[in-house]
């Protein structure tokens, strides 16, 4: 790491071994995020329980120029966190992730959902079975076995659909493979 990484034990001795297991797990974390500030590392032991055997608690915080990374672990117990490598382990690889996910968005990398094409039915041909949908990329032919739920013989001129249009073209043009009849209340942002 660029800064030094504090590292501090509960409830226990401090451990050489732990320790290198700790800075060694921290330096492969730069090479997802070569941009940590600063780090923190606790290490505790809880008192030992009746029913449980003594289970070790890793909490790792990260500064980033945008805020901080934080991995604590809260609810159930996992009974292979008797084991402090084990509990290092998990925790690290949780920072990892949300280290990962941390870098896609500071590198802008955010995977997009496009919004699904919306339209008006423009022209219906009932007995041939098919019609066109107006978009505002144009007009977008469909067929009658494109339209959800069967509701092709519900459709109306100037009904809103939303649509999937189809990657191969249709001898009239674009094609839409999917066309779902949305309700009168939908409203549509454009």
């Amino acid at each position: 790491m660029q800064l030094p990484l504090q590292i501090t034990f509960r409830n226990m001795d401090p451990s050489p071994a732990i320790e290198a297991a700790i800075r060694d797990r921290a330096e492969k974390l730069e090479r997802f995020f070569d941009r940590i500030i600063s780090g923190r590392v606790v290490v505790e032991a809880p008192h030992r329980h009746k029913h449980k055997g003594k289970l070790y608690n890793v909490r790792i915080d990260f500064r980033v120029p945008s805020g901080e990374i934080a991995v604590t672990h809260s609810g159930p117990q996992n009974h292979a966190h008797e084991d402090v490598y084990v509990a290092i382990r998990d925790s690290f690889d949780a920072a990892r992730r949300l280290l990962e996910d941390h870098a896609r968005t500071w590198r802008g990398d955010t995977k997009q959902h496009e919004v699904p094409v919306h339209g008006k039915v423009a022209r219906l041909f009932p007995h041939e079975g098919y019609g066109f949908i107006d978009t505002p990329q144009g007009e977008i032919y469909f067929h009658k076995n494109s339209v959800a739920e069967g509701d092709f013989d519900k459709l109306e001129a100037g009904a809103e659909v939303r649509l999937v249009v189809a990657e191969r073209e249709s001898a009239h043009g674009a094609q839409a493979s999917t066309v779902v009849v949305l309700g009168k209340h939908h409203l549509v942002g454009r």
